[in-house]
């Protein structure tokens, strides 16, 4: 390729319906016009997904898995072929591809496939011809021939392994959130949009439970070496954060917020919770996280609601001044709140109904 190439990815709130999708067609080929070779990823078209989903459940409690990749990657299909026809429409060449015709190559796990090998001959072909290529996120193909699909969030992974395999200048996922922030601004009123974060640090504020960015996402960046940059898709492209390779810095760089989880009293009986533990207390009660559990009404256990605040930057947990800030900022407000630190991450755990005013008073003190 002799022209600079991005790779912008597109979620379903982007794409959400015909006057979106024009949207999103116009902003690609400013890009494209600005002098750069573009490749689109794109979700399912707003809640297509959950609904095909919803459909299977009418026709089986239980479907197969196989069939179910086969169903939910025709979400994707529909979005990349109405984004290259409304491409075609503004007077520039575009072609869309699947995840097979790609060359994603998976593993033989279905919904959950992991991506093994990119083998892009056909989109640098495309590129070399002067096309935009757009590509169906979320899926790929087996080894064995069979239709895979990535699980949560990966349509951002296409477009990472894509931006790698590529060698492209940087990948951009467009969402409905202008960049990365040092808090939820829905939440913390001085939350203040950063112009650049390093990818690790990204990642720990992720973990933590920032939902800007997913973590799958954040890792394979960091394992490739790519650069990533989050913006608006109502905003010029590149104006988002830019997420560099690189480590935690030294300073606090955000505060995040996890209200998905729970206190488990002890329990000898674990199987109910295999992958869920977060942590362990001292006193033997568990940290769980409930997201992907039964309801936890159906437990056989006690449990509480609770959130953890995590504040990410290396000093909060190497620097005893900025430790006792955090410590201090969060007891103010709950005496009796658990606090740990682990790598570069320093955590309160709260009752669930206190989170929202425990994240302002970190963020206020440390950011």
């Amino acid at each position: 390729m002799t022209r600079p190439c991005v790779v912008q990815k597109y979620g379903g709130s982007s794409v959400a319906d015909v006057a979106q999708i024009r949207a999103v067609a116009e902003r690609v080929v400013e890009t494209r016009r600005s002098g750069m070779d573009v490749v689109v990823v794109v979700s399912a078209m707003g809640n297509t997904t959950n609904e095909l989903l919803a459909l299977a459940s009418e026709i089986s409690p239980t479907p197969g898995r196989r069939e179910l990749d086969l169903l939910i990657s025709v979400g994707e299909r529909v979005s990349m072929t109405l984004l290259a026809m409304a491409i075609q429409e503004l007077g520039e060449p575009a072609q869309s591809f699947t995840g097979s015709q790609s060359g994603i190559i998976t593993d033989t796990q279905h919904v959950s496939a992991a991506v093994v090998e990119v083998r892009p001959h056909r989109i640098r072909r495309a590129l070399d011809e002067g096309q935009i290529v757009i590509v169906a996120g979320f899926q790929g193909v087996s080894r064995t021939g069979e239709v895979t699909t990535l699980g949560r969030g990966g349509s951002d992974t296409t477009a990472v392994v894509l931006t790698a395999a590529l060698g492209a200048e940087y990948c951009e996922i467009c969402s409905d959130v202008d960049g990365v922030y040092t808090a939820d601004p829905r939440v913390v009123e001085g939350a203040k949009r950063l112009e650049e974060i390093p990818l690790d640090a990204a990642l720990a504020m992720s973990r933590a439970g920032s939902k800007v960015l997913l973590a799958d996402a954040l890792e394979q960046a960091a394992a490739h070496g790519v650069t990533l940059s989050s913006g608006s898709t109502c905003k010029p492209s590149g104006s988002g954060t830019r997420l560099p390779p690189g480590p935690v810095p030294e300073a606090v760089v955000g505060v995040a917020s996890d209200a998905a989880l729970w206190l488990v009293e002890p329990v000898s009986a674990l199987d109910q919770f295999q992958g869920a533990i977060r942590a362990q207390l001292s006193d033997g009660r568990l940290l769980v996280d409930g997201r992907n559990l039964p309801d936890p009404s159906t437990w056989t256990v006690p449990a509480s609601p609770v959130a953890t605040i995590s504040a990410i930057g290396r000093s909060v947990v190497s620097n005893p001044e900025t430790t006792q800030h955090a410590v201090n900022a969060v007891r103010a407000l709950v005496p009796n709140a658990v606090c740990w630190a682990f790598g570069d991450t320093w955590t309160a755990m709260v009752d669930r109904e206190r989170a929202a005013e425990v994240e302002a008073a970190v963020h206020d003190a440390l950011c």
